[in-house]
């Protein structure tokens, strides 16, 4: 039997303990913000019912639901003409009933339908948990990724929207950002867009293509909007929209003269006027939270079940994607029966602020800190005196090892030395008699005999 060399499935990572305190303090941090506004925490499975995920993000997001394969023999029970044909779109339901979880949103909306009963309104919640799409992996893209959500239902008030913005302001600012730009649009100001084009039922295929304005640029956009079914004449009415320029006032002057004939073109821009208000009010104690707030009409989230408001962050200070994003939806939940139920979320992509983070070297060295104190072992004798002086310090909240078996000193500071541990006790049989242990500090090589609460005293934080 051959050996098979180990990998890993293309798209997803291991996370060293060094990687993992980071990782946490990502997650701590926004957390901590998640908290101050009132969110509390919940969790839901890895895996939901396929029929809870299928048909909620749009043609393009359900090619990318991972399945997962019935338990058995999952082809007894297909449509043998099916499988004979080979055709695994339309045989997909038959041999897979489960999935794993694309987002957090739409297994939210599922657990406030199953806890109706059980919850409050307005519901806010946040969700730290890892979810999977079958995309195909590069820089700041994975096949398994963390998502850090917070989201309120039961609530229409825009006061939410103002909030999340300072949420986005609060966390990224806390983690080290300097230079990011929140980005806000408004899905009625898109229909808006398409009923004054005359193509209301195309909203949808509109509202995909400009969303890649970004990656596929003008050209692309307009070749893309000829697929779906517009026209020349309706590129020309689109483009100068598209191309809107000038402060965001600037631009909510232009679309009120644009959508003057939309009155769900004219709710949009009401809606966000709405959002920039609360902001001022929220922002008159602490005018230098001011976040870079930018109304982008391009911004357009091609998921289907955004209603309202819509976010993206976007990082100026590297080369990445978005980092966030979200939006109103005003009846996710009417999917599982429980009609008229608004909501409003947005996301932290953790994945790609750990990605950031790292290359703009933002991580303080207190996150990298580990074992703070390692004891040496020499003999039995030694071992047996440092078994209480070991866990003296970690009441004092020090972390602290004692070497786990007798060996010379080279070794053991190597170890010290492989895991950035910052300060050694060395005890002999002078330490065991006098009761002054010998600290040495792994930086600076100095050594000093001093008592253990001496030690305590020095090392603690």
């Amino acid at each position: 039997m051959s050996n098979i060399k180990p990998s890993l499935v293309k798209g997803t990572r291991d996370f060293s303990p060094q990687e993992m305190v980071k990782r946490n303090h990502i997650f701590d941090t926004i957390k901590t913000v998640f908290k101050k506004y009132g969110y509390a925490e919940i969790q839901t499975p890895t895996m939901e019912n396929l029929s809870t995920l299928t048909g909620k993000y749009g043609d393009e997001g359900d090619k990318l639901i991972f399945k997962i394969l019935n338990s058995g023999d999952f082809l007894s029970k297909a449509n043998p003409e099916l499988l004979a044909n080979a055709n695994s779109q339309k045989l997909i339901s038959s041999i897979s009933e489960k999935a794993l979880r694309y987002d957090l949103t739409v297994p939210f909306a599922r657990y406030v339908v199953m806890h109706q009963n059980d919850i409050s309104l307005p519901f806010k919640r946040f969700q730290v948990q890892p979810v999977w799409r079958a995309d195909r992996p590069q820089k700041g893209r994975y096949r398994e990724f963390y998502q850090c959500d917070v989201d309120v239902v039961g609530s229409d008030s825009l006061l939410n929207e103002a909030e999340f913005v300072l949420i986005y302001q609060e966390a990224l600012s806390n983690l080290g950002l300097k230079d990011f730009t929140i980005k806000l649009n408004n899905r009625k100001i898109l229909s808006g867009i398409a009923e004054i084009i005359g193509k209301p039922e195309l909203v949808i295929d509109m509202t995909v293509a400009i969303d890649k304005l970004d990656k596929i640029g003008l050209d692309g956009v307009s070749k893309e909007l000829l697929e779906r079914g517009f026209t020349d004449a309706d590129l020309e009415k689109l483009k100068p929209v598209i191309l809107l320029q000038g402060s965001n006032e600037d631009k909510l002057n232009s679309l009120r003269t644009v959508l003057a004939d939309s009155a769900t073109g004219m709710k949009g821009i009401e809606e966000i006027e709405t959002v920039f208000k609360y902001l001022k009010g929220l922002l008159q104690s602490n005018p230098a939270l001011s976040p870079d707030l930018e109304l982008d009409i391009t911004l357009a989230r091609g998921l289907n079940y955004y209603t309202g408001c819509i976010f993206e962050v976007k990082t100026n200070e590297a080369a990445m994607g978005s980092i966030g994003g979200g939006g109103r939806y005003d009846d996710l939940t009417g999917m599982f029966g429980l009609k008229g139920l608004t909501g409003v979320g947005i996301s932290f992509g953790a994945d790609r602020i750990y990605d950031v983070l790292l290359e703009l070297n933002l991580f303080p060295e207190s996150v990298a800190a580990g074992t703070k104190v390692l004891i040496s072992n020499f003999d039995e004798a030694a071992e047996l005196y440092a078994l209480p002086v070991v866990q003296q310090l970690r009441n004092a909240n020090i972390a602290a090892e004692l070497y786990p078996s007798a060996a010379k000193l080279k070794k053991q500071m190597s170890y010290a030395d492989t895991k950035n541990i910052p300060y050694v006790i060395l005890i002999g049989s002078d330490e065991m008699q006098s009761g002054a242990l010998t600290l040495k500090d792994m930086h600076s090589g100095q050594q000093d005999k001093l008592s253990l609460e001496a030690i305590i005293e020095r090392i603690k934080d």
